[in-house]
């Protein structure tokens, strides 16, 4: 992706509005125009990445959002529950519960 060009994200802006430009900007021109874009990993392993560096650092505000994401993104509800599953083993049962159940309450919602 060109240093101009822009996947059109407006996350930061939907969040933030004119309240804080530099997070706007770093969240949607940055994060979300040029690292969610390369090439190295795929979008749903990226998602899978960040559901568990989130869920680790017991992040649920943010984890909200990408468990979401990750289902946009191609990962299963079965593959995310397993997931999460492994994840408390090696960051924390109350981590791991945490985000199966913010997961449940994602799928009940969509479904």
């Amino acid at each position: 992706m060109t240093e101009n060009a822009s996947t059109g994200w407006t996350g930061g802006k939907n969040a933030f509005g004119d309240f804080a430009p530099g997070m706007v900007h770093y969240t949607d021109r940055v994060l979300f125009d040029e690292v969610w874009e390369r090439d190295g990993l795929s979008k749903r392993d990226r998602s899978l990445v960040t559901v568990a560096a989130l869920t680790a650092l017991g992040k649920m505000d943010q984890l909200q959002f990408h468990l979401a994401y990750a289902r946009q993104n191609g990962v299963g509800d079965e593959e995310l529950r397993e997931a999460l599953l492994h994840l408390a083993f090696y960051s924390g049962w109350p981590n791991g519960m945490g985000a199966t159940s913010i997961l449940k309450s994602i799928v009940e919602q969509q479904d």
